[in-house]
C-alpha cells in the first residue's frame, strides 16, 4: 500500500478509529467480513438511518461522541462516515465547501437561522472503490426525515431547503448504489477541495460559529433546531 493510501487510513483526533465504541459497533455488525462495495453500502445505511439527521453541539467533534450523541449534520455525519469506513479498510478522504444559508431554511428557523453565517460550511465524503473515488453527501437525511419532506412538496422536482438542494426532490440520489450520492449539491457555494481528514480541514478554514454565537448555539439554540428537525421528521407541520 502507498505512503497516501496509508494516510487515508489513519486514525486523527476527530477520527477516533481505535475508540472503543467505534471498535465494538464495527465487531458487531461484521461489516469487516463483507466485499468492499458491500461494506461500503453498510456503514453508509447505518451513518445515514441509525443516525438521524439534527444538529450537534459542534462541527469539531470526535466520531465517537457523534456516535454517541445519534444524531448528526453534514460535517459531523462526515466524520463519524470516514471514521467507520476506515475501521473496516476503505480509504476515504474530506472534501470542504460551504453552502449558501437558504439551503437551511425550514430545518433552521427564527433565530437560529439569523445566528447562522451566509455561507455555512459543509462536507461530504469521498471513498476508493476499485480504483476511482466515489463522492458520499446523500447520508446527511435520514429516510424518515426526507420522506416526510417528499408527503409535504410531493410535486417538488428543484427544491432548497429544509436541509436539501436537489434537482429532484422526488428522487434525489441518496441511495448506495456504487455511485455518487448527493442530497444538499445544488447549494455549494465555495468549494474548497480534498482534505486527508476533517482535523486538517477545521485547522485550516475553521467552523462556523465562534464567539458569544457559537455559546448560544452550543447551550440554548441547537436544542430548538432539533426539536423543529423532529417535527418535521413527525409530519407535523
Amino acid at each position: 500500500m502507498s505512503d497516501a493510501m496509508h494516510t487515508l487510513l489513519a486514525a486523527t483526533p476527530l477520527l477516533d478509529v481505535n475508540h472503543p465504541d467505534i471498535e465494538a459497533l464495527v465487531a458487531r455488525r461484521e461489516w469487516r467480513t463483507l466485499p468492499p462495495y458491500d461494506r461500503i453500502g453498510a456503514v453508509y445505511d447505518f451513518v445515514r438511518n441509525e443516525i438521524a439527521f439534527g444538529y450537534n453541539e459542534g462541527d469539531e467533534l470526535p466520531a465517537s461522541s457523534v456516535l454517541a450523541d445519534g444524531i448528526g449534520q453534514c460535517n459531523t455525519k462526515s466524520t463519524l462516515l470516514m471514521a467507520l469506513l476506515r475501521a473496516v479498510g476503505v480509504p476515504c478522504r474530506f472534501h470542504g465547501f460551504t453552502i449558501d444559508k437558504p439551503l437551511q431554511k425550514g430545518a433552521i428557523t427564527g433565530l437560529a437561522y439569523w445566528l447562522a453565517p451566509q455561507r455555512i460550511i459543509h462536507s461530504w465524503v469521498e471513498v476508493s472503490l476499485e480504483g476511482r473515488w466515489i463522492a458520499l453527501e446523500g447520508f446527511i437525511l435520514d429516510a424518515p426525515y426526507l420522506a416526510s419532506l417528499q408527503r409535504r412538496f410531493p410535486q417538488a422536482r428543484r427544491f432548497c431547503g429544509y436541509g436539501a438542494a436537489t434537482l429532484d426532490l422526488s428522487a434525489p440520489g441518496v441511495e448506495w448504489l456504487g455511485e455518487d450520492t448527493y442530497i444538499q449539491k445544488e447549494g455549494i457555494a465555495d468549494d474548497f477541495g480534498v482534505f486527508d481528514s476533517p482535523d486538517a480541514f477545521y485547522t485550516r478554514h475553521g467552523s462556523n460559529l465562534s464567539g458569544i454565537r457559537r455559546w448560544l448555539y452550543e447551550r440554548v439554540i441547537r436544542h430548538g433546531m432539533n426539536r423543529n428537525v423532529a417535527r418535521v421528521r413527525a409530519s407535523k407541520w
